[in-house]
């Protein structure tokens, strides 16, 4: 038997990176997954990666800024399962570059992704969860949702804002038995992380060896890494655990 089974989860961002490795880690232990995002190529591909392997998921297309969008993915999720249990707010962007130079609209479209994204998901999949008797709420921030950095300051402070957000959150929910708790990452081999190698190092490989002399452990993360830490909290393994920040750093925080 799987730790989560029979459980329903839905995942924003699950096309590729850290969603896409939560989406095959809750499949495989027994979750009927809602792959979302808007990417439909790259989710439909992690749907299929689930069948092969004898899970069960579905694709919900998913703008997570978008509240309309919100409110007919969780429909259809009703309609299909009846039921939600899991939410893993992972849908994210970043951007780098000093206060000054950074445009108000930049700024406002972190903010609407990484910010607005988690409330919407967490407002909208509330009713569900408290219908179905509880659930389990897992939120993406980041090492930088803790400490500060040089020229991230929109990332930095969106991922700051989910950190306390989830706080909230969890004292609100905690009498209808939804957990939300908070995962913080720090640099995980993603699209983002090669994205972000680029364009500071000039290529991946150099990039991934220069971030990982920022851990003590002496290497970047991978998804799975970050994966299994949401099984965890998604779990009975979990069941007194709410309002608690994951640190998945590999010693960044501690230096």
């Amino acid at each position: 038997m799987g730790r989560i089974d029979g459980k329903v989860a839905l995942v924003t961002g699950a096309g590729d990176g850290i969603g896409r490795a939560v989406a095959r880690r809750l499949a495989e232990e027994g979750a009927r997954v809602a792959v979302t995002g808007r990417r439909d190529e790259n989710c439909q591909a992690v749907v299929a990666e689930i069948l092969r392997a004898k899970g069960e998921a579905i694709f919900l297309p998913l703008d997570v800024a978008r509240e309309d969008h919100w409110q007919i993915a969780l429909r259809a999720l009703d309609e299909t399962y009846g039921r939600l249990d899991i939410l893993v707010n992972n849908a994210g962007i970043t951007m780098s570059g000093k206060i000054e130079d950074t445009e108000l609209k930049d700024w406002q479209h972190i903010m609407a992704v990484n910010v607005d994204g988690v409330f919407l998901g967490t407002k909208h999949a509330i009713p569900l969860m408290r219908r179905g008797g509880g659930g389990a709420i897992v939120n993406l921030s980041s090492v930088l949702g803790i400490t500060g950095a040089a020229t991230i300051s929109a990332y930095t402070a969106s991922k700051a804002a989910v950190r306390l957000f989830t706080k909230c959150a969890a004292l609100e929910c905690a009498e209808d038995g939804i957990r939300v708790n908070s995962i913080h990452p720090a640099f995980i081999h993603t699209p983002m992380m090669e994205d972000t190698a680029i364009r500071m190092h000039g290529d991946i490989a150099t990039g991934k060896a220069e971030f990982g002399k920022l851990h003590p452990i002496g290497h970047v993360g991978e998804p799975l890494d970050v994966a299994n830490g949401v099984l965890h909290l998604v779990s009975d393994e979990s069941a007194f655990t709410t309002g608690a920040e994951l640190v998945i750093d590999g010693g960044y925080t501690a230096a």
